[in-house]
């Protein structure tokens, strides 16, 4: 995994003064809250006996290891051994750098020196005016290209989601690519006058027919947002869309199983509880038919050695082979150079309105 960068944690709203016990990139991590509301991350591990410090509890902002009791603070240093007054030099807990933003915790796993908070993307969406997000989170029991493979090729929306977000002009509709500063992948298909998927007649409130595209895009090594604009066929795209901006943020755990912790966002309607709580429904719904799939298909890569994919080609895989390039690229220039922190560049501009690729009669 690249490790000179950020992965998302948790949302936020997760991390209170309790602790909060995960696994990243192959790394078990506690985080909490510190009684000034700072969060903190640890490694996993109590230097005494090596028990998980997760066995234990908070006790006024210090964390306390099940075991025997020895307490920590957030800067990872040994603050009370019970039964004695002096404290052994050696009994410190790693840290790692952390930051919050957009209404998640984020986690830096390499260098700390190279932590820098101008490298986190900019997912505004996830609580800025003007939108309102549902948010949740998945444990996929596979390896975390795999996901983003899926979250590049949409195509997949025909079969897997048909209740949900996908009918037969997902997988009909042809796709133009652009790979931009050799950081992001960008898939855009139109779908024009279609009827529209369950998912989008909930969202406009009716069943008729919509002008709809949809844009997979990805930035190494985890961070992928679809843009869905959609509107009534017959009014104008430019004043009359309606705009969903679901954010997928993958962070690996292990080898074959990584967090999927995901935002939905949209600039429409953003009182209607009733909407937002149907939003959250469908849209867990569909990311765990994509969790039951990629799961079996890690199993039988596995039973099979992990050959490469895709194993046949076909044009549905541009998208994702591209993704790949730029995750190889950012894996080789860091072994090539410890110092290499990739910079973002914006995954969407909400200024503009994207021109479909080609002009199709309504």
């Amino acid at each position: 995994y690249p490790k000179n960068c950020w992965y998302v944690a948790a949302h936020a709203h997760e991390i209170t003064d309790a602790l909060f016990a995960r696994t990243f990139l192959d790394q078990a991590v506690i985080l909490w809250r510190t009684a000034e509301g700072e969060v903190v991350a640890l490694e996993d591990r109590c230097p005494h006996r090596l028990v998980p410090l997760s066995t234990g509890k908070t006790v006024n902002g210090l964390v306390e290891c099940g075991y025997h009791g020895l307490r920590f603070n957030g800067e990872g240093a040994c603050a009370h051994v019970p039964g004695q007054d002096t404290i052994p030099s050696n009994a410190r807990v790693k840290t790692f750098p952390v930051a919050e933003r957009h209404a998640l915790i984020w986690i830096w796993m390499g260098a700390a020196e190279l932590a820098n908070e101008d490298l986190i993307p900019d997912l505004h969406w996830m609580g800025s005016p003007g939108w309102r997000a549902v948010t949740g989170y998945l444990h996929f029991k596979a390896d975390y290209r795999l996901v983003n493979d899926n979250l590049l090729d949409l195509s997949h929306e025909t079969y897997i989601h048909k209740h949900t977000i996908g009918n037969d002009a997902v997988a009909d509709s042809p796709v133009t690519i652009d790979v931009i500063d050799r950081r992001v992948v960008r898939v855009h298909r139109e779908m024009p006058n279609i009827d529209p998927p369950p998912f989008f007649a909930l969202a406009q409130g009716h069943d008729g027919p919509i002008n709809r595209w949809q844009i997979a895009i990805y930035m190494a090594p985890g961070y992928n947002m679809t843009e869905v604009g959609f509107h009534a066929v017959g009014p104008d795209r430019n004043t009359d869309h309606l705009m969903i901006r679901p954010i997928h943020l993958i962070t690996p755990e292990t080898e074959h199983s990584c967090h999927y912790i995901w935002g939905l966002a949209r600039n429409f309607r953003l009182d209607d509880d009733k909407l937002h709580d149907g939003l959250y429904e469908a849209t867990q719904h569909t990311f765990s038919e994509d969790r039951e799939l990629l799961e079996i298909q890690d199993r039988r890569m596995q039973a099979e050695g992990m050959p490469k994919l895709p194993q046949v080609a076909v044009k549905v895989d541009s998208g994702p082979v591209q993704g790949r390039r730029l995750l190889e690229a950012m894996l080789k220039r860091e072994a090539d150079d410890p110092t290499y922190c990739a910079v973002p560049i914006p995954l969407a501009n909400d200024d503009e309105v994207t021109q479909p690729f080609a002009v199709a009669a309504e």
